[in-house]
């Protein structure tokens, strides 16, 4: 029997959505925000509702965008965040074989006791052991859709740079759109 090991990505980041959240500016200034809209937000976009055709999916990592085609027709773009270096997205050509509403990774989460309070945050369920007393809760991975093994698309974290273990991240907004609107074996091209 076989099993796959899913990986996951880090759990989404309510500081993100603050506009108490400081960021260091590119002249070294102290930047704080002025909407709760992130700039993955501000980026993306979906003009698909009336396009017809077969829809296909291009990740660009250089460019940290995911480009989402509807009979040939460019109807979507998002930003993204992939794979960081030692685990880097799969480049090639696949096609979106599982989809999963609320999935939960088997790999990456944190350790939490019985109550639910997280004991050790960002762990790795193969090579961390639990406290005494703690499980292994697996990170939220809401509208996910698998295209190759252990990896896909789904809401998380987007620092702008890559970042995950792999799995492609959206803003939420974009990964319920593309999950709504995405059959099973959808081409998915990921290029550098």
């Amino acid at each position: 029997m076989a099993m796959v090991i899913l990986g996951g990505c880090a759990s989404y980041d309510s500081r993100l959505n603050s506009t108490a959240t400081q960021y260091l500016g590119t002249d070294g200034s102290i930047v704080t925000r002025t909407s709760t809209a992130s700039l993955a937000d501000r980026i993306s976009y979906w003009a698909g509702e009336s396009a017809n055709g077969p829809g296909h999916i291009i990740i660009n990592i250089s460019q940290q965008k995911l480009f989402y085609y509807k009979g040939g027709k460019l109807v979507g773009i998002s930003a993204v965040s992939t794979g960081k270096d030692g685990h880097d997205s799969p480049v090639g050509h696949f096609k979106v074989q599982k989809k999963e509403k609320e999935h939960a990774s088997n790999l990456y989460g944190d350790f939490v006791d019985a109550s639910g309070t997280v004991v050790v945050k960002n762990v790795d369920a193969i090579k961390d052991k639990p406290p005494i007393g703690a499980h292994f809760q697996g990170s939220s991975m809401p509208w996910f859709m698998q295209f190759a093994p252990g990896v896909g698309m789904h809401t998380g974290f987007l620092p702008g740079i890559p970042d995950s273990h792999g799995c492609i991240r959206l803003p939420d907004r974009m990964a319920k759109i593309f999950y709504e609107v995405t059959p099973l074996g959808t081409p998915v091209s990921v290029e550098k």
